[in-house]
């Protein structure tokens, strides 16, 4: 990227939030983690009397952190997933702990690509990536709506071949 490409484009918060049926699509990948773990603890801890108390213990544990984990992480990433697009960039904000804030200007976009998972199709969402040139990898849009989602990417496809550049 040029410095005359990168005049125009700041960092900055990015206007839309992702569709709110994603944090049912985090707590259910959670639960299904979650449950058969805490199962398979309790059944082994009824099952196996010499190693009854370190298991009880290890049933314990995961469900005092993983409960309270499973339950909160998708509120947390439903409150700074952020993303926004415009005719110059696709702006992304994304992270727990550290945030990451990515800036893809059109000029660079290669390819739009839109995933639904199992989980994604049951509640009606779509990711779309959108891959660049840049070392850092490509751009993630999760949970939105996928009628939204096939709009973004026909938005993307559009912007991407009317804008000049070569895309690396």
């Amino acid at each position: 990227m040029t410095q005359g490409e990168t005049r125009g484009l700041r960092l900055r918060a990015p206007e839309h939030q992702i569709d709110r049926r994603a944090r049912l699509w985090w707590w259910t990948q959670w639960a299904l983690y979650l449950v058969p773990l805490l199962v398979a603890l309790g059944v082994l801890t009824s099952l196996i009397e010499p190693a009854r108390t370190g298991l009880a213990i290890a049933l314990a544990a995961v469900a005092a952190v993983g409960v309270p984990t499973a339950v909160l992480l998708p509120l947390w990433w439903y409150h700074v997933h952020r993303w926004e697009i415009t005719d110059e960039a696709v702006y992304t904000r994304t992270g727990l702990l550290w945030q990451e804030w990515r800036i893809a200007p059109m000029s660079r976009i290669q390819t739009v690509d839109t995933q639904r998972g199992p989980l994604e199709r049951l509640f009606g969402l779509a990711t779309v990536t959108v891959t660049t040139a840049s070392a850092k990898g490509a751009v993630t849009i999760p949970g939105l709506d996928h009628a939204r989602a096939a709009e973004v990417v026909d938005q993307l496809t559009r912007t991407t071949q009317a804008t000049p550049g070569d895309a690396t």
